[in-house]
């Protein structure tokens, strides 16, 4: 039986608005694979429907392409929080803040980020530089934000909001390499994804209430 001539079409000839993001996401699995260095234009092209072609008309070259990607991934995971910031309090912004940061830090998503900047990001200083503008950067301008609103408002105490900031991506980034690499770390003891957030939250929020608040109880086992 001959089957309708669009139906062997590429998927972008039908979706061309959907290219770009398609590309991205091909172009995210195929560094995840294979790294940055030994990632080949042509596979992400062909893991995408596209020609390498193609590509060039939306990302001049793989470092440009690979910009996008980052800004696609953390970029939009860093949007979902501001989204859902301007609440009542700085206190539930900031637990709005820990929530996609975890969620994020959970996702199939953290450990390819981490890869390269642990592994390769050395090796491209502009990338590393643009990495640590845009992305840590940028977190830790929207929590020091927050911080800074609570400490007005006398919801926190006064401290650096730089320093307090820092300590807090750090405690999820540890965390989430633990999550993801249980190895490294036997005393997680079979924890549950809630009840690492709860430890997280329960001891930074203790550092950071005023000294006369009273101390929420843990419901951690």
């Amino acid at each position: 039986m001959v089957q309708p001539e669009f139906a062997h079409e590429p998927r972008w000839r039908r979706r061309p608005e959907e290219r770009p993001r398609q590309i991205l996401d091909a172009a995210f699995e195929t560094f995840a694979e294979h790294g940055l260095a030994s990632a080949r234009l042509e596979d992400i092209a062909r893991r995408a429907g596209v020609s390498k072609g193609t590509i060039y008309l939306y990302y001049p070259s793989k470092e440009d392409l690979f910009r996008e990607v980052v800004r696609h991934t953390v970029g939009d995971a860093i949007d979902e929080v501001e989204r859902r910031l301007a609440g009542p309090t700085a206190m539930d912004d900031l637990n709005s803040f820990m929530d996609a940061q975890w969620r994020f830090l959970c996702s199939s998503k953290f450990p390819p980020l981490q890869r390269w900047v642990h592994a390769e990001l050395t090796a491209y200083p502009e990338l590393a530089n643009f990495y640590g503008q845009e992305v840590l950067g940028r977190g830790r301008r929207l929590l020091r934000s927050i911080l800074e609103r609570g400490m007005e408002r006398g919801e926190f105490r006064r401290m650096d909001p730089g320093a307090a900031a820092r300590a807090l991506i750090a405690l999820f980034v540890t965390y989430g390499n633990w999550r993801h690499r249980p190895a490294l770390c036997d005393s997680l003891d079979g924890r549950t994804d809630h009840q690492m957030l709860e430890e997280i939250r329960q001891f930074y929020l203790a550092a950071v209430r005023p000294a006369s608040a009273s101390a929420t109880p843990s419901t951690l086992s």
